[in-house]
């Protein structure tokens, strides 16, 4: 009588384990996206988002350098658009793993940039002509985060 009442709990706890893990629909990352009114890659990036599982709200401003400066972005390692996920600022054409890799490692820092628009960054169109470069925003001078 006990081995069966033990043989129902396992089973009882090996389903719900597998309700929990398989079940559930992941909840995708909401995302806020400043961009300039006229930017086309802008919302290319929102679309690369998008497509990588996040739900993106794109918000057209014209106050990109000051909103950026206020993120603790200086001004020459801004992007073209500012983002806002979690609890992190996104600037530019950041790749996806770089952004995978924040949202999972959650350091102590503001944010990520990858400065300018290069070519060949997700949302730019062209080929890759060298490393993307993504600094790490913090109180102190942006440092390497990542390459790729």
């Amino acid at each position: 009588m006990i081995k069966k009442a033990l043989a129902f709990i396992t089973i009882g706890v090996i389903a719900v384990a597998a309700y929990i893990f398989y079940g559930q629909e992941a909840v995708a990352t909401e995302v806020t996206l400043y961009k300039n009114p006229q930017c086309g890659c802008c919302e290319s990036y929102a679309d690369y988002l998008r497509e990588n599982g996040f739900v993106v709200t794109v918000k057209p401003t014209h106050d990109l350098v000051p909103m950026s400066k206020k993120a603790g972005i200086p001004e020459e390692y801004q992007g073209c658009h500012l983002a806002f996920i979690d609890d992190y600022v996104v600037s530019g054409h950041v790749p996806i793993d770089t952004v995978n890799k924040l949202l999972s490692e959650k350091p102590d820092i503001k944010g990520v940039t990858l400065p300018g628009m290069p070519t060949g960054s997700p949302g730019m169109g062209g080929p890759k002509t060298g490393s993307f470069i993504i600094y790490q925003i913090n109180d102190k001078s942006p440092t390497v985060y990542a390459t790729e």
